[in-house]
């Protein structure tokens, strides 16, 4: 699993991520940023402190095995060089040897407004392949890593260009929704920022008010279960996440390669 911010897993797939857990997978996060600017009312080393503290809260829940911390300035990646981020990508690729790498959906940027988002989607994918040459990175081989090729692509976005895969997460709902909440320094901060934008229209929104001074989960219970039904409800399913999902780089039927049971 490769995210950006500490948030990302259990927002995007935490149901999901809880589901394979279960049924024995090993789970490992590479978190690219520090989150450092993520909260509000705090100086920046507790922001980091608290962040990364809730962050292992989060996967403790999901069943995450092991968190990678990369350490780039939160909200500057633009302004990072991607193969960079694509060397460390490799580098791990080729260190764990997954089965499967999940992260962002490059083609979803149309619907994204977070570059650090968008900069770890285009790295990712293109990790895909760069992680099997013997050419890129021949340093890592020093180390006695070698080449390695990722049999499965899972994408997640805001809003999916092509959906393959809708997960049921019905049984897994609760530990996503426990996850997010685990989350409480930046989830007050968006919370913050709803505030502001609804102060800019004149509004005050009592669940917002009632979310910033005091308890987080009504509102957030409330906001994830109405997203996993309406995800649900367009698959048939009660509640679900939703992902695009390439195998043996898309090339399974010209090989008839059978899906894994």
């Amino acid at each position: 699993m490769i995210v950006a911010h500490a948030d990302d897993a259990a927002l995007f797939c935490g149901g999901t991520l809880r589901l394979m857990t279960e049924h024995g997978a090993r789970v490992v996060l590479l978190r690219v940023t520090d989150d450092r600017y993520d909260s509000v009312g705090l100086d920046v080393d507790e922001t980091i402190r608290r962040n990364t503290h809730e962050l292992q809260l989060a996967a403790r829940i999901l069943g995450i095995s092991e968190i990678v911390d990369l350490g780039w300035e939160t909200d500057r990646l633009a302004d990072t060089s991607e193969t960079a981020l694509r060397e460390r990508f490799i580098y791990h690729v080729r260190r764990l040897r997954p089965y499967a790498v999940m992260s962002f959906d490059p083609y979803g940027a149309f619907h994204e407004d977070n570059q650090d988002h968008i900069r770890v989607a285009h790295a990712v994918d293109e990790t895909f392949w760069t992680a099997q040459f013997d050419k890129h990175h021949p340093e890592h081989f020093a180390e006695g890593l070698s080449p390695h090729g990722v049999y499965e692509r899972w994408y997640f976005a805001r809003r999916l260009v092509e959906v393959t895969t809708a997960v049921d997460i019905s049984h897994t709902l609760a530990a996503k929704i426990s996850a997010a909440l685990a989350h409480d320094t930046m989830l007050r901060h968006y919370v913050n920022q709803l505030r502001l934008q609804a102060r800019t229209a004149s509004h005050t929104i009592a669940a917002l008010e009632a979310a910033q001074h005091g308890d987080i989960e009504p509102l957030f219970t409330k906001l994830l279960t109405a997203g996993a039904r309406a995800t649900g409800t367009r698959h048939g399913l009660a509640m679900a996440e939703e992902f695009r999902v390439v195998r043996f780089g898309g090339l399974e039927r010209a090989f008839d390669v059978r899906e894994p049971s």
